[in-house]
C-alpha cells in the first residue's frame, strides 16, 4: 500500500481514560494523553512486512573537510614529507606548515628517500624547522605519551635534536638522536609535562642534514593500532554501530587523471584515488592533490580503512574508478590499455581483501599485519557519472570481469548526481535492462523535499535492482535539517526490500577546514561533537530491528494553495546581461515591465555580485560572484507570465530566472546552464535549502541572446526556452510532517515504534496494536529541540532523553512532542 494510501485512513478517537507518564528524567516536551487525537498509528501485528538486514544503515568516509590528515588520521605533524605543492592549492609550497630558523631547502633530486616520495627537506648546520601543526597547533595532554618518528640522512656524527613546546615554553623533555649516515628512521617518545592546544615540534640539526617523513603521533590511538586512527573520532563512528564503510570517495575516485604515480606518466598529482597508491609502508605510498583543495598524504590508505571496517564490525565497501570523470569534469576517459589496468586493479584488490597469504597480493596484507581476509562482499564501481551511457559502457566492462572470477562479490552501479531527472532515468534504465544488482543512489536535498518525499521507494520495482543510498543529507545542520531526515528514514525502513544501504554525507568536518555542508560529525585538534543529524543517525542506527511491522498512520490536513511570489534574476560564477523583464497576469493585466531604459529602481539587490545598467540592459558584472540574486514585484503574485531576454557574457556556467520568490532564502530559479554549464534544472529552496525538481543535460552559448518565458498556474509550472517547453512540473505535495514506522527485535521480539513529529505543535496520537499482548511499560528515548538547534562544541541542545513510560495497552495514547523523533520500545509478551 503506498504512503499516500496510508494517509487516508479514517481518524480515529481516543479511548476513555487517561495514560499514567512516568519519566525517569525530565522529558524535553510534555509526552500525555488527551481527550481526542490529532493522529491514529495502526499496526499489524500479526503481519511480516520485509526483513531488514544488518547492514541497512552505514558511513561513507572520504577525504572531505580535512577528514583524513588533521582528522580521523591520528598523525599530528602536518605536511610531514613535505609533499604539498600547487598541485594541491594555489598558496601551498613544500614548506606549507612549517617554519624554518637558519636555512633549509626543499630538495627534488635523486638523494630522495624514495621515489615516490619525491621532495625531502634539506636543513642547514645550525639550523631547525618547526611544525605548526592542525588548527591552532600540536594538541597534546598533560601526562600522555606521543610517539615521534624522522627519516634523516647526515654524516655520521650529526645530532638531530627535537623539542616540543608552546609559546609558554616546553609541553616535554627534549630528545636528541645520533644519525648514522644513509636514510635511517630515528624514534622517540615525549611525555606532555602539561596539556595544550598550541604545541609545536621543533627539529634542530648540528650539521647539515636530510630529513623526511617528520611524524609525531598519540601513543594511545583507536584500538592502538600502528599508523592509527583519533581515538575520539574513531569511538564516535564506532557508536554508530555501522553495518558498512563506504570509502574512499565520493569525488576523489572519478576526478582528474587516471594514470598512477610513476615516471612514465610525469608523477601526475591531480589523480583520481587508486587503492595502490596507499598501501605498503607509509614512506613509499604516493602523495596526492586532493580534490577539495588540499595534499591527501595516503597515509589514511586501503589497508587501514579495511582495518577500521572490521574492528567496528562493519562490512567493507571500497569504490574504484570506473574511468568516467565527474562532479563538474564530465570526461570520458578513452584508452583501452588503461581501462585494462583499472580492471585488473580491481580484481587486485578483492585479492588483497580476500586473497591467500599466498597470493601476491594477499601477501602483501599479511606483511602488513593481517593475515587473515578481510571478507570484502560488495565493491563499488564510479561515482555521480554525469555520463550515463559512457559510464555503464564501461561499469559493464568491470562487472564482467569481477563476476567471471569471483562471483561472490556484488558489484554496485549508480545513478548519477540527482535524485530525478534525465540522467537519473537513463542511469536507471541501463542498469535495469542489465541486470544489475544494486544502484548507488545520492541527494543532497532540502528540509522540505525530505517530508515531501517519504514515500520515494513505496513504487520501486521489487523484482528491479536494490538500491544503495550512499549519500544523503538535508542542507543544513539544524534540528530542522536533523528532523527531516528521520522522517525520510522512516521510509527507508519501510523499504527495506528495497532501500538495503543507506549512509548519510559526509562523515567528518574540521571546523577551521571546511569544503561542504552538511557534515556528521564536527571537530578541532582539541574535540569532537555530533551534529543534530549525528543524533538521529546513531538513534535509528542502533535501534534498527529485523523486520518491518507493517503499519499505517492518519495526515496532517494540507493548507497549500497557488505558487506565490516575486520575480529575480542572479548568476553563478558568470557574469549575464538581461533585458526585456515582463510579468503579466493569467488574464493579461502587465505586473512588471522593465526594459531598463530608466534604470533599475524596481529591482532589489539581495544577494552578491555587481549590478549595473549598461547600454539598456541589467548587466551583472562580477564573473566570480556565485548567487548574485536581484528580485521585484510583490511576494503574493500568483498565476503570472515570466518573460526575459537572457546573455550569458563570460565565466563558467550560465544564468539563473527566479520566480515564486518569497525572501532570499525561499524561492525557485531555473538554473541554466549550471554545474559547470553541463546542466539545466530547476531548483526550490526552502529556508536556504536546495532540491532539484527537473533536471536535463545542457550548455549555455556565450554571447547567445535567449528568450526565456516561465508560466505559472497555480502550482504547475511550464517553462520555455527559445519559444519551446524545455519542461513542466507541479509542485504539489505535500511536506507532511508525521511519519512513523515499526520494526520488530527478532531476539527480544520488542516493537519498535518510531515517530517524527516535524512541526512545532505537540501530535496527541492513538496507537493501535490490534490484539497483542504488550507490556504496560515500555522505554522512550526521544530527540527533541527548537528548529534552529546547532549542536557546537559547548552546546548540545540535540541530545537523546530516556524515559519510561507505563500506559502501554494494546490501544494507548502517546503525545509526541513538538519538533520530536521519539523511539518507543515496547516488550510483547
Amino acid at each position: 500500500m503506498s504512503r499516500t494510501a496510508r494517509h487516508r485512513t479514517r481518524r480515529r478517537a481516543l479511548l476513555a481514560g487517561t495514560a499514567l507518564l512516568t519519566a525517569a528524567v525530565l522529558l524535553p516536551a510534555p509526552a500525555h494523553a488527551e481527550a481526542a487525537a490529532d493522529y491514529t498509528i495502526t499496526v499489524d501485528t500479526g503481519a511480516r512486512g520485509p526483513a531488514i538486514d544488518d547492514t541497512m544503515y552505514g558511513v561513507f568516509f572520504e577525504d572531505i573537510n580535512r577528514a583524513a590528515d588533521g582528522g580521523l588520521y591520528a598523525e599530528l605533524v602536518q605536511n610531514r614529507s613535505f609533499e604539498y605543492s600547487t598541485a594541491d592549492h594555489a598558496s601551498y609550497t613544500p614548506l606549507t606548515a612549517w617554519s624554518v630558523t637558519g636555512t633549509a631547502e626543499a630538495a627534488d633530486d635523486s638523494g630522495r628517500l624514495d621515489a615516490r616520495n619525491r621532495t625531502y627537506l634539506s636543513l642547514g648546520a645550525g639550523s631547525s624547522v618547526t611544525n605548526a601543526g592542525y588548527n591552532t597547533g600540536i594538541r597534546v595532554e598533560q601526562g600522555k605519551r606521543y610517539d615521534f618518528s624522522v627519516w634523516a640522512r647526515a654524516q655520521a656524527g650529526t645530532t638531530l635534536t627535537v623539542t616540543l613546546k608552546d609559546a609558554a615554553g616546553a609541553l616535554a623533555d627534549s630528545r636528541r638522536m645520533a644519525v648514522r649516515g644513509g636514510w635511517t628512521q630515528y624514534k622517540a617518545t615525549f611525555t606532555a609535562s602539561r596539556t595544550s592546544n598550541r604545541g609545536r615540534v621543533t627539529v634542530a640539526t648540528s650539521a647539515d642534514a636530510a630529513l623526511d617523513m617528520v611524524s609525531l603521533f598519540p601513543h594511545e590511538t583507536y584500538r592502538n593500532q600502528p599508523n592509527g586512527l583519533r581515538k575520539d573520532l574513531a569511538e564516535k563512528i564506532a557508536a554508530l554501530k555501522p553495518g558498512f564503510l563506504r570509502f574512499p570517495g565520493g569525488c576523489l575516485v572519478n576526478t582528474g587523471s587516471m594514470e598512477d604515480y610513476s615516471e612514465a606518466s610525469g608523477w601526475q598529482r591531480k589523480r583520481a584515488y587508486q587503492w595502490k597508491d596507499t598501501v605498503g609502508p607509509v614512506e613509499k605510498r604516493a602523495a596526492n592533490a586532493n580534490f577539495w583543495g588540499y595534499n591527501q598524504s595516503y597515509g589514511l590508505g586501503y589497508y587501514e580503512y579495511f582495518r577500521f571496517a572490521e574492528d567496528i564490525g562493519a562490512m567493507p565497501l571500497p569504490v574504484v574508478p570506473a574511468l568516467v570523470t565527474g562532479c563538474g569534469q564530465n570526461r570520458a576517459v578513452d584508452d583501452e590499455a588503461l581501462l585494462q589496468r583499472h580492471i585488473q586493479d580491481t580484481l587486485d584488490l578483492i585479492e588483497f581483501a580476500n586473497g591467500p597469504r599466498t597470493s601476491t597480493w594477499g601477501a602483501l596484507r599479511a606483511e602488513m599485519g593481517h593475515p587473515r581476509p578481510f571478507g570484502l562482499t560488495h565493491i563499488g564501481v564510479g561515482n555521480e557519472e554525469n555520463l550515463p551511457h559512457e559510464f555503464f559502457a564501461r561499469f559493464q566492462r568491470f562487472r564482467a570481469a569481477v563476476e567471471a572470477e569471483h562471483p561472490e562479490i556484488t558489484v554496485i552501479s549508480n545513478s548519477g548526481p540527482d535524485d530525478a531527472g534525465t540522467v537519473f532515468d537513463t542511469h536507471w534504465q541501463l542498469n535495469r535492462e542489465s541486470g544489475v544488482d544494486m544502484v548507488d543512489e545520492h541527494y543532497y536535498n532540502s528540509p522540505q523535499w525530505f517530508l515531501q518525499n517519504n514515500d520515494r521507494y513505496d513504487s520501486y520495482d521489487r523484482q528491479g535492482p536494490k538500491v544503495f543510498l550512499g549519500e544523503y543529507a538535508s542542507q543544513g545542520n539544524a534540528w530542522k535539517n536533523a528532523l527531516a531526515e528521520a522522517a525520510y528514514m522512516t521510509g527507508l525502513e519501510r523499504n527495506a526490500d528495497v532501500v538495503k544501504l543507506a549512509s548519510y554525507a559526509p562523515l567528518l568536518a574540521n571546523e577551521d577546514y571546511v569544503q561542504w555542508r552538511p557534515d556528521m560529525i564536527w571537530f578541532n585538534n582539541r574535540a569532537s561533537w555530533g551534529s543534530a543529524s549525528y543524533e538521529v543517525q546513531k538513534l535509528f542506527m542502533t535501534n534498527v530491528g529485523d523486520r518491518v511491522v507493517p503499519s499505517e498512520a492518519s495526515d496532517t490536513p494540507d493548507a497549500g494553495g497557488p505558487l506565490t511570489g516575486a520575480v529575480g534574476l542572479s548568476t553563478w560564477a558568470t557574469s549575464a546581461a538581461y533585458d526585456d523583464v515582463r510579468v503579466t497576469s493569467a488574464d493579461g493585466a502587465t505586473l512588471l515591465s522593465d526594459d531598463f531604459s530608466s534604470g533599475a529602481d524596481r529591482w532589489r539587490h539581495v544577494g552578491g555580485g555587481s549590478w549595473t545598467v549598461q547600454d539598456g540592459r541589467y548587466v551583472q558584472t562580477d564573473e566570480a560572484a556565485e548567487n548574485t540574486l536581484v528580485t521585484a514585484g510583490d511576494p503574493e503574485w500568483h498565476d503570472y507570465d515570466l518573460r526575459v531576454t537572457a546573455e550569458k557574457r563570460s565565466g563558467a556556467e550560465g544564468f539563473l530566472i527566479a520566480f515564486g520568490v518569497k525572501d532570499t532564502g525561499t524561492y525557485y530559479w531555473w538554473n541554466l546552464g549550471g554545474w559547470n554549464n553541463t546542466r539545466s534544472a530547476v531548483e526550490q529552496a526552502v529556508d536556504g535549502g536546495k532540491s532539484t525538481l527537473i533536471s536535463k543535460p545542457g550548455t549555455i552559448e556565450t554571447g547567445r541572446a535567449y528568450d526565456i518565458e516561465v508560466k505559472v498556474r497555480g502550482r504547475q509550472v511550464t517553462l520555455y526556452l527559445d519559444g519551446e517547453e524545455w519542461g513542466s512540473f507541479t509542485d504539489d505535495k505535500p511536506a507532511e510532517p508525521f511519519r512513523q514506522v515499526v520494526t520488530e527485535d527478532a531476539r527480544t521480539g520488542d516493537l519498535l515504534l518510531k515517530v517524527v513529529n516535524a512541526q512545532p505543535a505537540e501530535a496527541r496520537t492513538s496507537v493501535d496494536l490490534g490484539s497483542v499482548r504488550v507490556s504496560p511499560r515500555a522505554r522512550v528515548t526521544t530527540l527533541a529541540a527548537e528548529p534552529e538547534d546547532t549542536n557546537t562544541e559547548t552546546d548540545t541542545p540535540v541530545t537523546p532523553v530516556t524515559s519510561t513510560f507505563r500506559g502501554v495497552a494494546p490501544t494507548f495514547s502517546y503525545t509526541f512532542p513538538p519538533n520530536s523523533v521519539t523511539f518507543v520500545r515496547i516488550d510483547r509478551r
